[in-house]
């Protein structure tokens, strides 16, 4: 993709932040920390709210980032006046396990249709190693006219 902005809207990380206030987002504590130009980042905790039994993140909650940014940036693409989008299909590829710190995913747009917008996530360590890598398919859902 180019560094051509995509954005149909540009808001601002607080707005954003706003949208996981009191839902699971909180809950594991996940931020979105950067809007780019064809891009949306953010963080996740390697702390107890996201592990697995095992002292590892839980892949669940690697889908939840990877869901998170995805989402928040299919919506970002679209006229929220016209439509909006709803995960389809998601999955992912849990690379390397991660016991402390924080991960960062960035999602970036492979494809926006009229029905249909797919988009990579990659998680990565503190290190930058890859952990996780996520496909996302999100629908694009006209807004019912009365």
């Amino acid at each position: 993709m180019s560094d051509k902005p995509i954005w149909f809207s540009n808001p601002d990380l607080k707005t954003l932040n706003a949208l996981g206030e009191n839902n699971a987002v909180s809950h594991l504590g996940i931020e979105i920390t950067e809007i780019g130009p064809n891009f949306l980042r953010g963080t996740m905790p390697a702390d107890h709210r996201t592990f697995q039994p095992y002292g590892l993140i839980h892949g669940g909650a690697n889908v939840v980032l990877a869901e998170t940014l995805g989402s928040v940036g299919a919506n970002m693409v679209v006229n929220p006046m016209e439509c909006y989008c709803v995960g389809q299909e998601v999955n992912a590829n849990h690379l390397r396990g991660v016991r402390s710190g924080k991960v960062t995913g960035t999602a970036s747009l492979v494809h926006a249709g009229r029905t249909s917008q797919v988009w990579s996530i990659e998680i990565k360590d503190e290190e930058g190693r890859l952990t996780c890598i996520s496909r996302l398919t999100m629908a694009v859902v006209p807004h019912k006219r009365n």
